[in-house]
């Protein structure tokens, strides 16, 4: 594809690195000293300082944009060098170097809400939560809200709490939400996760998953899935594979492949078949390879789960719910993906640059995104570089969706 013909450019994740007394003046008076902070290493670095936890230095992986190769370290890092980090304004100056009509903006993901849920205060938690959010809605998306699509946090800690806070973040006019685990807090599903799903289907809320549902930590240690009334000593003969290890494929080592598993063989798109999820950096070109496997493990494996597991079998295979209620990013460099699009479908896949964290190459993303959509149909490139977020968001009745959308148009003429 020749330069000129290169499809106007949105991007579906971004990162919002910033320091938290950027947001942190908004928690409540007598939970103020006790927010995540910033504080100085004997490095000369930045670190994360959350109440109960050791410093948590400044993630080099995360606050990449504007270093070279040669200049970029992994000790010493500091957030107020790096691109991407300043103020809304700097945000959209830096979008417009790089080509970029708009961005989806998730949350810090090493020091951000996976560190707030080590806050031993559930009360301290939530206020940070909602400090971050409301900062977020009011003042940082408030400059653009068309271009700066920023998420609000749901809360790691259980149903009433999550659906409180998206019914927050609909008031506060953010565009979709981020979960960090399942709707309960817990690190699989459970039937009352439907109550905030259907919330969310009922808002029109957008809901999002970086990567995949967290099992780290306290997580680590629970079970993958439910299965009520089995008797605990079946369980334990058959291991730690059992249904939806099977699925998962977890000599694969992907978060997304159990997050994926466990979201389809809960049922929970039979039941809810509106429902649609984003898996933002997941990586896509094992994901054709996944859902070819997945039929076949499921297919074998399920005879035997309905009887000894009560599972209740699925309306169809597990690639046809991934084709039907699960979208992607593909980042701009990832050409094999963009190979085998057809497989997910093309109206699942859309474009990501991943700034500023490691796997950006601000302010130098178009020449790798004519190599990406090389020789693809315009019409098809079009849907993965901006129609499909701007889709999946509502955004096409935006100033910004409606100027895209215009440019798809001529295009099209």
């Amino acid at each position: 594809m020749t330069a000129p013909a290169l499809p106007p450019l949105i991007s579906s994740d971004g990162h919002l690195e910033v320091r938290p007394e950027r947001w942190s003046p908004r928690m409540p008076a007598k939970y103020r000293d006790r927010a995540p902070r910033t504080i100085k290493l004997p490095d000369g670095g930045d670190a994360l300082l959350v109440e109960g936890q050791p410093p948590y230095p400044a993630p080099f992986l995360d606050l990449r944009a504007g270093r070279t190769n040669e200049t970029w370290e992994p000790f010493g890092v500091t957030v107020d060098d790096t691109a991407g980090v300043g103020p809304p304004e700097q945000r959209l100056r830096e979008q417009d170097q790089d080509a970029l009509h708009a961005e989806v903006l998730f949350p810090n993901m090493q020091v951000g809400p996976r560190l707030w849920r080590a806050i031993p205060d559930d009360d301290v938690y939530r206020a940070t939560v909602r400090a971050y959010n409301d900062w977020l809605g009011e003042e940082y998306c408030a400059v653009s809200r068309d271009r700066l699509i920023g998420l609000g946090v749901i809360p790691w800690t259980n149903v009433s709490d999550a659906v409180a806070e998206l019914e927050h973040c609909v008031k506060l006019g953010l565009k979709g939400v981020n979960l960090g685990v399942f709707p309960s807090g817990k690190g699989y599903p459970t039937p009352e996760d439907d109550r905030f799903w259907a919330a969310a289907i009922d808002m029109n809320m957008p809901l999002t998953v970086h990567v995949g549902f967290d099992r780290l930590g306290p997580r680590a240690s629970q079970p993958t899935f439910e299965y009520p009334g089995v008797d605990a000593a079946i369980l334990a003969k058959l291991g730690p594979r059992k249904l939806v290890e099977w699925v998962a494929l977890p000599f694969l080592g992907t978060a997304p492949s159990m997050s994926f598993a466990q979201l389809i063989l809960s049922g929970v798109f039979d039941r809810l078949p509106d429902l649609r999820i984003f898996f933002a950096e997941t990586r896509l070109g094992w994901v054709p390879f996944w859902m070819e496997e997945a039929d076949y493990w499921y297919e074998r494996h399920r005879h035997w789960a309905a009887r000894l597991l009560n599972f209740k079998p699925l309306k169809q295979r597990p690639s046809d719910y991934v084709r039907q209620h699960i979208c992607f990013s593909v980042q701009h460099v990832e050409r094999v993906a963009i190979e085998l699009r057809h497989h997910m479908g093309v109206e699942r896949i859309m474009f990501a640059t991943d700034f500023p964290h490691i796997e950006c190459d601000w302010p130098n993303t178009r020449p790798f995104a004519e190599r990406l959509f090389a020789d693809v149909p315009a019409d098809e490139a079009f849907k993965i570089a901006a129609h499909n977020m701007l889709a999946y968001f509502r955004l096409e009745g935006t100033p910004m969706g409606r100027k895209v959308m215009a440019q798809e148009s001529a295009a099209s003429r």
